[in-house]
């Protein structure tokens, strides 16, 4: 049943409204005044609130600004004193509309369907949007993932600068996703850059944009991602793979909140928010010459360290059962239920690839297995291509006729390893295993590991 508040410190007019809102079979609630009118909007369920502006206690403008603090209800705000200032104030602070008293019945009940209607309405939409939105909940309850809910708690609201670490597949996006929808700029866009993925010379023009025939290609005029963020967030991805010139560049958006697009000269004004994300070690990165410290200094006003999985297995099942729940859902199959040695083996594998590498085995599990997930399934489906200790075969040294011949086997094995851990990356292998680029492409012919 739809309830209403009504507060108002004249008895008569509550009583009056009271009978005409329950002969129309709406739930009646009624106070005095704003205090105990704003403890009940915190307890209970109230789609309605009828509101007189001239209290003793409390103002109902008062009322209505402190609600709209912590609850979507809609007000219709009441007084016998109305005026044109007041009613705009009244919709200023969110009030649905303005009445005056006397009260006329007909288009008091006009009103209290419209804004019954509106409130459902913007349920519906906040319902839908929860459906629709790619922000997933972040999953665990470790110290780690606990240390990084609370910090987005504190800094989502703020416009500090964020820059968030962690290896491939440990959830950084997610992050850098919830400081943007925690965060007063959620109306505006949140634009992602993977710096990666620009080749160098493209970099530039993709973050500021271009003027027309400022280089052969540019045939008309471009928006870059600062533009195009400007009033929202702007999420610079692997931003340790971004060239020195670029990066002086944007130390320079950020210093000054004003850019120029390449070929231009006019500079524009830009207001943005920045969160960047790394999995390479920035100090590390500043002492051989690849990144800028004024810029690491710039971002990093605020750090968090997303952990690897295999510092967190406490998290395992939590995540391993919401990705199941959700995979079954997109397949439209019952949902599958992991045994608990299923889940202990689970947690015994080695998670180079982080949370990506488990739902892409959780997946694997679900499509393969019976009804429910066994750890002998977990051990024969969930990576075929590394299979863990217990079904690894021994290797057989008669086969190696000499110690040169086991040591290029033993090598073979490590690199092939190394470039499963850095999803094919050359360049990090290369650093992981302490090798120039050219050295290790030499290894991986020799193994036959170019692919």
């Amino acid at each position: 049943m739809t309830t209403v508040l009504i507060i108002d410190d004249e008895r008569p007019i509550r009583s009056s409204l009271r009978d005409i809102l329950e002969y129309e079979d709406y739930k009646v609630l009624d106070v005095d005044n704003g205090t105990d009118a704003l403890e009940i909007l915190k307890k209970e369920k109230i789609d309605l609130v009828l509101c007189d502006i001239k209290m003793n206690k409390m103002d109902g403008m008062e009322v209505l600004s402190t609600s709209k603090t912590f609850s979507d209800t809609p007000f219709i705000m009441i007084s016998g004193h109305g005026t044109i200032e007041t009613a705009v104030e009244a919709a200023r602070k969110g009030a649905f509309d303005f009445l005056e008293k006397p009260l006329d019945l007909n288009r008091l009940l006009i009103t209290v369907r419209n804004a019954l209607e509106k409130g459902s309405l913007v349920k519906e939409t906040k319902v839908l949007k929860k459906k629709v939105s790619k922000t997933k909940e972040i999953l665990g309850e470790s110290d780690g993932i606990t240390l990084i809910k609370d910090t987005i708690d504190k800094v989502a609201p703020t416009d500090a600068r964020v820059l968030v670490t962690g290896a491939n597949g440990a959830g950084k996006e997610l992050v850098a996703r919830w400081l943007h929808e925690k965060s007063e700029r959620s109306s505006a866009p949140l634009i992602e850059v993977n710096c990666a993925a620009i080749p160098s010379e493209l970099i530039e023009s993709e973050l500021f944009g271009h003027e027309k025939g400022s280089f052969t290609s540019a045939v008309k005029q471009r928006i870059g991602k600062f533009e195009q963020a400007s009033g929202g967030t702007l999420f610079l991805d692997e931003i340790g793979d971004m060239s020195l010139s670029a990066q002086a560049k944007v130390l320079r958006a950020l210093q000054e909140h004003k850019i120029t697009r390449v070929g231009g000269d006019k500079e524009i004004s830009v207001n943005v928010r920045v969160i960047a994300a790394t999995n390479k070690d920035l100090l590390r990165e500043i002492e051989e010459g690849n990144f800028r410290m004024d810029l690491y200094h710039r971002l990093s006003v605020i750090l968090i360290h997303v952990p690897p999985l295999n510092e967190r297995k406490g998290d395992i099942p939590i995540i391993a059962r919401a990705f199941c729940e959700e995979i079954c859902g997109e397949y439209s199959m019952p949902v599958k239920e992991f045994t608990s040695d299923a889940m202990k083996a689970l947690q015994a594998l080695p998670w180079t690839g982080n949370i990506r590498e488990l739902r892409n085995m959780v997946e694997r599990l679900i499509i393969l297995s019976g009804k429910n997930i066994t750890a002998k399934e977990v051990e024969s489906f969930a990576n075929p291509s590394q299979p863990n200790s217990k079904s690894r075969k021994m290797v057989d040294l008669d086969a190696f006729e000499s110690i040169a011949e086991y040591q290029q086997h033993a090598e073979s094995l490590y690199l092939n390893f190394q470039l499963g851990k850095y999803n094919g990356r050359k360049d990090l292998v290369a650093q992981a295993v302490g090798l120039s680029t050219q050295e290790l492409d030499s290894k991986l012919k020799l193994h036959k590991l170019e692919q």
